[in-house]
């Protein structure tokens, strides 16, 4: 059947709490696979998820999960073993950490950076038609060696018969109040999809720190979450979870940053989840309306390719 008249297919890697998951369902999307390692965010994953995707928590004989996987690195690619269907997009937000200075920038040298050959891996077994790759900004002028790391990337992928595409996207160019700057690397096996394909444009912000935090704050964008440091303090100058809210200095709820994140209302975290743990996920998490918008860029390139 033409994709332009079937469901396109996504796997979820690396998936976090579903943040890619949200956006590419949004677009018209359906996931067949996920993995993520972290026992808490896979906690997150099934709690929001479960009712809405079953078929991905559905267990084997031995009381496994087959699609809804831990470790990638452990997932057998071998033909009639494999768990991971035929799909049409492979979606990842690989781990940042070897590339931002959290993680001494070491990059592909660092052994989470290495996750990024099981992407091609899956790529030169499964063959899809389109990946999307999420990472940190640093990653632009990484170096490994002497080489670029953005350009082994690109080489990686290009030699598979994909093309490479990359743009630093702002959450707050996409309607959320948060600086967030990301790299989005993209591409196609077709060359037909890859012509097709229309950079989405940045929109009008009208959601404001003020309407999350319910007064006024003095800055319209809020600071990027992180992962860790929560209640450094306002004067401090790793502070990004305190505000000045009508002249009171004001630290920011886990309900505020899933709304700086864009995640739908009805996303929740599970009553056993910590403040600190919640927001550690989110801190590690994308920013769904960003990927939203690519997605269904990237999904109506495949169906006109």
């Amino acid at each position: 059947m033409p994709k332009k008249d079937r469901e396109i297919t996504f796997i979820d890697l690396f998936a976090g709490i579903g943040g890619f998951h949200i956006a590419f369902e949004r677009a018209g999307a359906k996931c067949v696979f996920v993995s993520e390692w972290d026992a808490h965010a896979r906690n997150t994953y099934r709690h929001n998820f479960s009712k809405t995707s079953p078929e991905l928590f559905e267990e084997n004989a031995n009381g496994e999960t087959p699609t809804f996987a831990g470790d990638i690195t452990e997932v057998s690619l071998e033909a009639g073993q494999t768990p991971i269907k035929n799909f049409d997009i492979l979606c990842g937000g690989f781990p940042c950490q070897p590339f931002s200075q959290a993680g001494l920038r070491k990059g592909l040298d660092e052994t989470r950076g290495t996750l990024f050959f099981n992407i091609l891996d899956i790529l030169t077994h499964k063959s899809p038609d389109a990946y999307f790759l999420e990472n940190v900004r640093g990653l632009e002028n990484h170096m490994s060696g002497e080489t670029r790391t953005l350009d082994i990337i690109k080489e990686k992928l290009m030699s598979l018969g994909y093309s490479f595409n990359y743009d630093l996207v702002k959450a707050s160019d996409f309607g959320v109040p948060q600086h967030r700057p990301r790299l989005f690397m993209y591409g196609f096996k077709n060359a037909k999809s890859s012509e097709a394909f229309v950079k989405p444009e940045p929109i009008e912000l009208e959601l404001t720190m003020s309407d999350i935090l319910g007064g006024e704050v003095p800055q319209k964008i809020g600071r990027t979450l992180r992962v860790g440091g929560v209640g450094s303090g306002i004067n401090d100058r790793r502070n990004w979870d305190s505000y000045l809210v009508n002249g009171v200095e004001t630290r920011i709820t886990v309900k505020d940053a899933l709304r700086m994140q864009g995640f739908p209302d009805w996303f929740e975290f599970p009553e056993t989840v910590s403040r600190t743990q919640a927001m550690k996920q989110l801190g590690n998490s994308v920013a769904v309306p960003a990927i939203e918008a690519y997605a269904k860029a990237i999904i109506t390139a495949l169906k006109k390719g």
